[in-house]
């Protein structure tokens, strides 16, 4: 058996959504921009793309921006908007993604802005009480906040955040990565200026995205050099990706019920049966709580061990794909940047194991069986055969 559970950096391309994509691959290759038959058939196809996203996410066509993926979508919404603006204070959390971490760090670090971090509580869920005494000190900022985090699965109550920017005329920028084709967005009642997507999360194809801006917030392209995208983002759309996001999608939202009740399944079996099975093991973040976190996402903390170093090596010849990682002992030591935010003991090995809809309850018990064997002192129950 070869079991994947790395959803979280990658899903598996569904087989509609390639389905979708062919004709577009092999049939109607015009450029969007061009005035002829060929590419009005693919501007058509762009555009249907368009209308779907926005469909299903209460929105208008006209403020859904296809871009290259999350990270193009963050740091236009960023960058951009700091400039359009003027601002001269962000506010973010030390456990982002480094597509914003780092480009806010960057900003900061060139003069651009004041970035203050905002603090964690023990399971490292955002001090939404700072937040508000930070907006009341600079409340022209610019705040971004990511709905559900990659590595630990925490979930951010956007509606919440979304109001206090509007109280203290902040702009909001979420990354909505993990929870785009998981979670249902409106964006009618939420008061956001930017979030955004990334098909490959959803099982569409890599490299396409979009960015979401509210209409009454005006920003300048961050990439230039054509007019596509009404002006917004220069270069040649990716339309058959774009196409294979809009029906990615559209699938995710369609089965979204299932394949939530499926997965909250296979996660919470993997929890109780690690739990009754390692001594010591522990769930970094608030990930073991099915409330409060993404239901896709699952962090290990495993118990110190000689073989610490190997446990993700051991798991990729026991043909398991999973990611992870540990907090980071030392300066010059490069770990978890989220994990050392929440000060987990650095000699624990961490691994994210993160779900999907192709997932089984087989792939779950098998993936637990090898851990048991890898922490053999440790072992309290064998699972039964």
């Amino acid at each position: 058996m070869r079991v994947y559970l790395d959803n979280a950096a990658t899903t598996p391309l569904d087989r509609a959504v390639l389905e979708a994509m062919l004709p577009l691959m092999e049939q109607q290759f015009g450029n969007p921009s061009s005035i002829h038959w060929h590419g009005r058939e693919v501007r058509s196809a762009l555009e249907r793309a368009r209308k779907t996203v926005a469909g299903l996410l209460n929105t208008s066509p006209s403020e859904i921006f296809f871009t290259s993926g999350g990270t193009e979508a963050d740091n236009t919404a960023l960058v951009n908007s700091i400039e359009a603006y003027g601002l001269m204070h962000a506010i973010t959390s030390p456990i982002e993604h480094h597509a914003v971490l780092h480009t806010l760090q960057h900003l900061e670090k060139v003069g651009k802005i004041r970035l203050s971090l905002v603090d964690l509580d023990e399971r490292g869920h955002v001090n939404l009480d700072q937040l508000e005494a930070l907006l009341k000190t600079a409340p022209r900022s610019l705040v971004s906040l990511m709905h559900g985090n990659n590595e630990i699965g925490n979930l951010l109550d956007l509606n919440q955040v979304g109001d206090l920017c509007a109280e203290y005329n902040a702009i909001f920028h979420s990354d909505t990565v993990q929870t785009m084709g998981h979670y249902r967005h409106d964006l009618q009642a939420l008061k956001a200026n930017f979030i955004v997507g990334a098909a490959h999360k959803f099982h569409g194809p890599k490299g396409v995205g979009f960015l979401y801006v509210r209409a009454d917030t005006h920003i300048a392209p961050f990439i230039h050099g054509g007019a596509q995208e009404r002006n917004r983002r220069g270069g040649t759309e990716n339309v058959y990706g774009i196409v294979g996001l809009a029906r990615a999608l559209e699938l995710a939202y369609a089965g979204m019920p299932e394949h939530q009740t499926h997965i909250e399944t296979l996660k919470q079996r993997m929890i109780d049966r690690l739990r009754e099975s390692i001594d010591g093991v522990e769930f970094n973040g608030d990930s073991a709580n099915l409330d409060r976190s993404l239901y896709t996402v699952l962090n290990v903390g495993f118990p110190p061990s000689d073989d610490a170093d190997m446990l993700l090596f051991n798991l990729d010849i026991a043909r398991i794909s999973a990611s992870g990682g540990s907090a980071c002992s030392s300066g010059s030591n490069i770990g978890s940047h989220v994990l050392t935010a929440l000060g987990c003991d650095p000699a624990r090995p961490a691994v994210r194991f993160s779900f999907s809809k192709f997932n089984t309850i087989e792939e779950v018990d098998y993936v637990v069986g090898k851990l048991i064997a890898l922490f053999p002192k440790l072992q309290k129950l064998k699972i039964e055969s």
